[in-house]
């Protein structure tokens, strides 16, 4: 057990974000092409998604968030030792992100990005993370992950004393 420490969300960029998996945006930085008789620009292959250990395959969900009571005491954190998981914000509200490096868990190394309406995040197979964190409203998803056999959630239960600073954003 620690004493209560009060993380401070940093915003979430491609660089910053890049040892535990990918952001998913479009940006200057995004290979992108002109489809569709030059009426669509596809923004390609922004995620690692990586579904296909012990046969698994693809999955689409969305998941409806609620925002947790602020300011947010982490409690939990969750990897997927099988594949990679996305979220991709369906709405117009910010939400928190919050990782740790894959292996051995380690609650000092413990990240915590805000990220934009326009940003999804692609969590690379066994990086630590907490689940969704909505702020400021009920807030939809899109959620890609992998089905199939095999137990692909581990999860660590916390005391709560990591406390991320509460959002204005």
């Amino acid at each position: 057990m620690i004493n209560n420490k009060q993380l401070i969300p940093k915003p979430l960029t491609r660089e910053g974000f890049s040892r535990f998996g990918d952001v998913i945006e479009v940006n200057d930085k995004a290979k992108n092409f002109s489809i569709n008789d030059g009426f669509t620009q596809r923004y390609h292959d922004l995620a690692d998604v990586d579904v296909t250990e012990e046969n698994g395959r693809t999955l689409i969900n969305i998941f409806r968030s609620t925002p947790l009571e602020q300011p947010v005491r982490i409690k939990m954190m969750e990897r997927h030792p099988l594949s990679s998981q996305a979220f991709i914000p369906m709405g117009q509200q910010p939400y928190l992100v919050v990782v740790a490096p894959k292996g051995e868990f380690d609650i000092t190394k413990i990240k915590v990005f805000l990220a934009s309406e326009n940003q999804g995040v692609n969590y690379h197979k066994g990086t630590w993370h907490h689940y969704c964190l909505a702020l400021h409203q009920v807030s939809d998803f899109i959620v890609v992950d992998r089905g199939g056999a095999g137990e692909n959630c581990d999860v660590i239960n916390l005391d709560g004393s990591l406390v991320i600073a509460q959002s204005e954003d």
